[in-house]
């Protein structure tokens, strides 16, 4: 799950991670307002959604003035920005940060993030911050530095002070960010984030050290236990099929392709997109409806790949297990008579009352396509869709 700017930074201040003085504002009125507020010559009017490269998009704006900040806010509510991370389509922009100027000396990038290979949580850092670290990477990989944490220490003052000196810093702000470093860390542990980001984290002219911008990720399957991150939501940030597959306990994610996919459990669902590729075809979504969906469930998952326009034919694979296959087949009979599917339908079925679930399939009289295996489910609902193109020819 992915929060907005402003919320990161309520959550970092928490953990004892400083960011600057602002507030949020829905309307112009209300931006100048809060500008008023804060006093001072200088702020920053920045666009809240859930992508990055805001401010190359004109989400981001330097204001001199209030009249400034009013013109700013003008500009960007109601805009629909175009990143990297928004797709073609882009994101309207509803709600605005306005942030108290900060006299800057330097930025810096930080993050934290699992290193699988290691199974431990490393910070990644570099003194070239305030650009994407993808092109530091490329540019000048020698800038960016990498330090493993130990779960069972955290992050002690050692750790804090490597990270500093690394990035060159000395003096006073050496220990300012080692308390940066520490709370972004507790933070990242208890919330359970799957990233943790700062870009750019500054140092100014007086010695502070702060995060000028935040992004934070969590994993969803822990939301459980982390309240405060739920509430976080915005569902106008993500797509009605997403927002509606979460509500019934399924995983989606939409793609461009025109084969819609619903199997169960996420490796065997990317192996499934994988072999369509493979083929030839080109998947229309992620969608694991888990290890015990219930036959509502597999109902709902039908409607919300049918939901997509570009979906022209329909593979199922499941390995039944807890999920038995008996109760698969008897969703894809209950929604294939309720949704009036009118797209090939090919099906899978491999496990647990296997052979009743394909007897319920055959006798359902649905136009449905058996495959014996995941190969076979993947060249024919390829060829069924060449087949229903060259119809529609």
């Amino acid at each position: 799950m992915n929060v907005h700017e402003h919320q990161a930074k309520e959550l970092m201040r928490k953990f004892g991670v400083p960011t600057l003085n602002g507030d949020i504002a829905t309307t112009v009125s209300e931006a100048t307002g809060v500008a008023k507020k804060l006093g001072g010559k200088n702020w920053v009017v920045k666009a809240q959604i859930h992508a990055g490269g805001r401010g190359k998009a004109g989400g981001v704006k330097l204001a001199k003035s209030l009249a400034e900040v009013k013109k700013h806010a003008t500009e960007i509510l109601g805009k629909t920005l175009v990143t990297h991370q928004t797709g073609s389509e882009g994101k309207e922009v509803k709600t605005i940060l306005v942030e108290e100027g900060c006299d800057i000396k330097h930025e810096y990038y930080l993050a934290i993030v699992l290193d699988r290979s290691k199974s431990k949580l490393s910070f990644i850092a570099s003194s070239e911050g305030g650009v994407e670290i993808e092109k530091i990477a490329k540019e000048s990989p020698e800038k960016i530095i990498s330090v493993t944490v130990d779960p069972a220490t955290g992050v002690t003052p050692f750790v804090g002070r490597k990270l500093a000196y690394g990035l060159g810093m000395t003096g006073k702000v050496v220990g300012e960010a080692a308390k940066v470093f520490k709370g972004l860390y507790d933070l990242y542990v208890a919330t359970d984030c799957t990233i943790a980001e700062i870009n750019p984290l500054v140092t100014t002219k007086t010695g502070s050290v702060i995060a000028l911008d935040a992004k934070l990720n969590f994993d969803d399957n822990a939301l459980f236990r982390n309240e405060d991150v739920q509430n976080y939501r915005d569902l106008s940030e993500e797509s009605k099929e997403e927002s509606d597959a979460s509500d019934f306990g399924l995983s989606y994610i939409s793609l461009d392709g025109n084969i819609g996919c619903m199997v169960n459990g996420a490796g065997l669902a990317m192996g499934t997109m994988d072999i369509i590729k493979l083929h030839g075809g080109e998947p229309a979504n992620f969608l694991d409806v888990g290890g015990s969906a219930t036959q509502e469930a597999i109902e709902k998952a039908f409607s919300i790949i049918l939901s997509d326009d570009k979906v022209e034919a329909i593979l199922i694979n499941i390995f039944g297990g807890i999920m038995k296959c008996d109760l698969v087949a008897a969703g894809i009979v209950g929604a294939a008579q309720h949704l009036h599917i009118k797209v090939p339908l090919v099906v899978r079925l491999e496990g647990t009352n296997v052979t009743l679930g394909k007897k319920i399939l055959k006798e359902s009289a649905l136009e449905i396509i058996p495959a014996d295996n995941l190969e076979d489910g993947a060249v024919k609902v390829i060829k069924a869709l060449e087949s229903k193109q060259d119809e529609e020819e």
